[in-house]
């Protein structure tokens, strides 16, 4: 059985999925949808049997998919999927799944009516040191975590505007609320403070915050903090510190360090997640077994009311109860 993928966007995420489908047997790439139709022709041309679409409707008339990837800006999410949906086309899905919680929300009831196949690419979690650390908890009591995305801001247009992208802890960090989410639990209660202290001053048409620090209270009595920047060049740190009864386990990308007491143990992460997230939806497409997937829409919803609610603890300078 050879699967028809449908690739909808063709920046980074969308071309990186394409390369490392395209090498995977019982693949086919079926076509492209980008903005408009040179650019989904240039992405097509790359790859055997693809052909280039300027919108999602015209490459499910044209074309019959088994699957499709969804690697589009947080703005532009709505319309793709409701069209994947109404034809029944299992989709992977690259975070974060909108920059508003009303059309995931509409997105996801409509998932549940088809009973549809789903993946988020919360990619973290198809870590070699996510798994290590999940079964270490096991034997641990967390008292509490910290989490971190520090860098520099993205240079596209639409990043820099809230309406676009969310803001950095929506479409960055989001990743560390899920890891969090994942290794402790779920959060019960956000309070979040932003700030705009570099970009708006140095950058035109920046409507995002540049600094944030977020509070979260989890249901098992844990607490953490996440905070993040993209206002800073260079010393970037990404990844998250949990703080347990026997030490601290540092989750990053390259893995874990388990900090115990008197010890250190290290943890590399040998495969590549990108590619077990792959294999994971891949098999539920052509079996229906759904068991390796490891971010369903549904579960990916949980991360982002997270995220909704630090931004709008941020605006309001209140505390926010899920």
């Amino acid at each position: 059985m050879t699967l028809k993928i449908g690739m909808i966007g063709t920046g980074w995420f969308g071309m990186m999925h394409a390369e490392k489908l395209s090498k995977t047997e019982g693949v086919d790439i079926a076509g492209f949808v980008a903005t408009n139709q040179e650019k989904a022709d240039a992405a097509a041309s790359k790859f055997n049997n693809a052909r280039g679409y300027d919108s999602i409707h015209k490459l499910l008339e044209d074309r019959k998919l088994d699957a499709a990837y969804i690697c589009v800006p947080p703005f532009a999410h709505g319309e793709i999927e409701q069209a994947l949906i109404e034809r029944g086309i299992p989709f992977l899905v690259e975070k974060p799944i909108g920059t508003d919680e009303q059309v995931p929300g509409a997105i996801l009831k409509g998932i549940e009516e088809k009973g549809l196949i789903t993946s988020v690419g919360y990619h973290f979690r198809y870590m070699d040191g996510t798994d290590r650390a999940r079964e270490l908890l096991r034997e641990r009591t967390i008292g509490m975590a910290l989490g971190y995305w520090m860098g520099s801001m993205p240079g596209v247009s639409w990043w820099r505007k809230m309406e676009g992208s969310g803001g950095q802890f929506v479409e960055q960090t989001t990743h560390i609320v899920d890891l969090l989410r994942y290794t402790a639990g779920e959060v019960s209660e956000v309070y979040a403070a932003y700030g705009d202290r570099i970009m708006n001053k140095s950058e035109e048409g920046v409507t995002v915050p540049d600094v944030g620090t977020v509070t979260l209270k989890l249901a098992s009595g844990a607490v953490a903090t996440i905070s993040n920047t993209c206002a800073i060049p260079a010393g970037s740190r990404t990844g998250l510190h949990i703080y347990t009864d026997k030490g601290v386990l540092e989750l990053g990308h390259s893995g874990l360090i388990d900090a115990e007491v008197g010890r250190r143990t290290e943890y590399a992460n040998r495969t590549n997640p990108y590619d077990l997230e792959n294999e994971a939806f891949l098999h539920a497409v052509k079996t229906g077994d759904t068991s390796r997937i490891r971010s369903t829409y549904a579960d990916s919803m949980l991360t982002h009311r997270v995220t909704m609610a630090a931004n709008e603890s941020a605006r309001t300078g209140l505390p926010v109860k899920l």
